[in-house]
């Protein structure tokens, strides 16, 4: 069990423990796996607070009903794991500027939350927009030997060689 304390696992392990696990999600719930949908569901939770019972009547909330289900809870045990992951590592550190954006942007941490929330904006406009994300797309859409999640697994792939390089070459 020491392997738990790593600061670095396999990526060949860990790409065939999420390959189980997508295998166990067709097996016991017919779907694949993906966590997009999780933040849909959490948003139609958070609407009903303000909303109530409008929300259901919401065509798209019929088709992803705000309620806590699997999908909901493979990110949060995803939250979880990675902080548990971390504390046993010893690599664990509250950090608002990573250093690579100090180095290049500065050290303030106002700049470095907008930029972040703007890009999990659009991650989850484009998520939603696509029908899944990353997850979705890539893992199970390959997973099934579908067309559509190998064009967006080579296209994430060149999205992030490109980004690298930005980070990298020309910005850093």
């Amino acid at each position: 069990m020491e392997w738990l304390s790593e600061t670095r696992w396999s990526p060949y392990l860990v790409g065939i423990g999420i390959g189980i696990l997508s295998w166990f999600t067709f097996i016991l719930s017919d779907k694949p796996i993906g966590c997009s949908t999780a933040f849909v569901r959490t948003s139609g939770m958070i609407g009903k607070l303000f909303r109530g019972k409008k929300i259901d009547q919401m065509p798209y909330y019929a088709l992803f009903t705000p309620s806590i289900d699997w999908e909901w809870l493979l990110v949060l045990g995803i939250v979880v794991g990675s902080f548990v992951s971390s504390r046993l590592s010893g690599d664990f550190t509250w950090q608002a500027v990573p250093g690579r954006w100090a180095l290049t942007f500065g050290g303030s941490p106002l700049p470095r939350m907008l930029t972040a929330a703007a890009g999990g904006i659009f991650l989850g406009f484009g998520a939603r927009w696509a029908g899944g994300c990353t997850s979705g797309h890539g893992i199970s859409g390959t997973l099934q030997l579908a067309v559509s999640g190998w064009i967006a697994a080579i296209c994430f792939f060149i999205g992030g060689i490109a980004s690298a390089f930005l980070i990298f070459r020309v910005i850093g």
